[in-house]
């Protein structure tokens, strides 16, 4: 009953951000033409490299390719639930999340999922149909290997849940929510290619302190059946010691929220 109402409000909120985003029709085309130039200008340039050198990491064209479909598919479908906490600091310095709090619903749930932006479709369907050309050229994907990469996958959003709720408990903290975002984006963004061509310490590092390898390289390696058992149990267990630490963090943020009007 609770996640029917939950999702209720989050497709009306939706609707009305949707509303918004198309209420310019120049904007929106300039903004899904920018996406996807971008996201072909990247493809390319994996392309270029991955021919010139032969393999990247000891990877494949094809296996590269999935590498950055997967990186594209987690960051996208990030970005379309969670867009709201790109609104969050707004809310704490106008004093509307006062108004938050005073609602019977979660002001964490409100804060997160305050409105999908519909313009991040496009890119989820493009990665989804390049992570099938991909699995169709590489032949010797399993059933076994689709099902870890799609609990990989959960895995990942888990984790990226778990850095926006950190991101909106520093923006009640700081107010401080816009660089926080764009390091997280730029931290992530390491993730295009796998984690295996940084150097130690530094794969380490991403992998397990900072885990971009967890979120965007692991799932790939499942599915080619290139992941171990205990990197499997290990990736599960770090998403939700994140999303426990998440919740917590959000909490003790809560209980030092300073009101606008104070």
């Amino acid at each position: 009953m609770i996640v029917k109402r939950y999702l209720k409000i989050w497709l009306l909120l939706t609707i009305k951000a949707s509303q918004i985003a198309f209420s310019s029709r120049l904007g929106t085309s300039l903004f899904l033409f920018g996406k996807l130039l971008r996201f072909l200008l990247f493809l390319g340039f994996i392309l270029l490299i991955a021919v010139k050198t032969k393999a990247i990491a000891g990877y494949s064209l094809w296996q590269v390719v999935l590498f950055f479909a997967t990186f594209n598919l987690i960051d996208n479908v990030t970005q379309f639930f969670l867009r709201e906490v790109y609104r969050f600091r707004a809310y704490v310095v106008s004093g509307d999340f006062d108004y938050i709090l005073t609602k019977p619903w979660s002001p964490l749930a409100k804060s997160l999922f305050g409105g999908s932006d519909i313009l991040d479709l496009p890119m989820v369907l493009l990665s989804v149909v390049l992570i099938f050309i991909s699995i169709i050229k590489l032949e010797y994907i399993t059933p076994s290997g689709i099902i870890l990469y799609l609990l990989l996958i959960i895995c990942s959003e888990i984790i990226a849940l778990s850095f926006h709720i950190a991101v909106l408990a520093i923006g009640i903290l700081t107010t401080e929510v816009d660089n926080t975002i764009m390091l997280y984006r730029d931290l992530t963004s390491m993730g295009r290619f796998p984690v295996d061509i940084y150097r130690e310490p530094i794969s380490w590092i991403i992998t397990f302190v900072i885990p971009v390898g967890i979120m965007m390289t692991y799932p790939a390696k499942a599915l080619m059946g290139l992941l171990s058992q205990t990197s499997l149990i290990i990736a599960v267990s770090i998403s939700f010691t994140f999303l426990f630490l998440s919740f917590k963090f959000w909490r003790f943020s809560l209980t030092h929220y300073t009101s606008a009007s104070s």
